[in-house]
């Protein structure tokens, strides 16, 4: 098994405060960090919430999210350079930036997006300014230079090293005029997965991830929402369908049997949508069964 170290990283600063921010908490009450045989490498606080859209980037909290990102980078550095793997806790999906940031301190490194949406919306589509539905956009050097652009690093990850797998959401995105998704990223949505299978589709997005000798590995980020909504209803933006448990099991367990990986992120999942526990024990067992795949 690899040797995980665990970062609790509760910001909400790209949501809101509904209970994704309870996420860590839950999972390490469920066992996980015994069960992975982890440390517990830290939590990294956000700053204070503001509720009120930024007038000059159209987002919510870009200075507080550009600030944690660093602080968050710092924590998933340390980890890397202890020679251990980095398991961070979220929060939501604008923990990915800190994420990549310590990658991109450290070269050119891929992304494998585990995601039920493209999170590609540029600031002015986004209805409420919320930095989780832009993530990806923001780490491939698409919009406001205070999140795009961090340390100077921009982009965080090139449009050929990210493959987005098992998203669901293009008509939605297309009624509120997401920008598209670049030619060159890797796009593999939840139909072209089903087509070929969670193992066939796995291997396939793998072998792009290796496909350029310039990239020194990749991270992977899960947002629970790519789980289907019939049993993963402790999100906040739900959308119908998603991946079944069994295929998350086989994509996350090819994923991290994969030397290449360098680091996993958990996000948006929601403890208090979850009154007895059921959905935090599947998601921590999820975990435990990935990463004793990858021994």
């Amino acid at each position: 098994m690899r040797d995980v170290a665990i970062i609790e990283a509760p910001s909400v600063l790209g949501l809101r405060p509904t209970g994704v921010e309870e996420l860590p908490e839950a999972l390490l009450g469920a066992g996980l960090a015994e069960g992975l045989g982890a440390v517990r490498a830290g939590r990294v606080e956000p700053p204070p919430y503001d509720p009120d859209r930024d007038p000059e980037t159209a987002m919510l909290n870009a200075a507080g999210i550009a600030e944690y990102s660093v602080r968050l980078a710092d924590a998933v550095g340390e980890v890397l350079d202890a020679g251990k793997f980095p398991l961070v806790l979220g929060g939501d999906c604008s923990i990915l930036l800190g994420n990549l940031l310590a990658l991109r301190r450290r070269g050119r490194h891929g992304l494998l997006f585990l995601d039920g949406h493209t999170d590609f919306y540029q600031p002015e589509a986004e209805p409420v300014g919320e930095v989780a539905s832009m993530e990806l956009a923001l780490a491939t050097g698409r919009g406001p230079e205070v999140l795009s652009a961090l340390e100077g690093r921009g982009p965080l990850v090139r449009d050929t090293d990210v493959v987005a797998f098992g998203y669901r959401d293009a008509t939605e995105s297309a009624v509120f005029g997401m920008q598209p998704l670049p030619d060159e990223l890797h796009a593999m949505d939840l139909h072209t997965v089903r087509e070929l299978g969670a193992a066939e589709a796995t291997r396939s997005a793998l072998d792009l991830l290796h496909s350029d000798a310039g990239s020194e590995g990749f991270w992977v980020h899960l947002d629970a929402d790519v789980l289907d909504d019939a049993v993963m209803p402790a999100v906040d933006y739900r959308l119908s369908g998603g991946l079944s448990w069994e295929e998350l099991d086989t994509v996350l367990g090819a994923a991290l049997a994969d030397p290449r990986a360098r680091g996993l992120d958990l996000a948006i999942f929601n403890p208090r949508l979850d009154p007895d526990g059921a959905l935090t024990s599947r998601l921590a067992t999820c975990l435990l069964q990935a990463f004793q795949t990858a021994r």
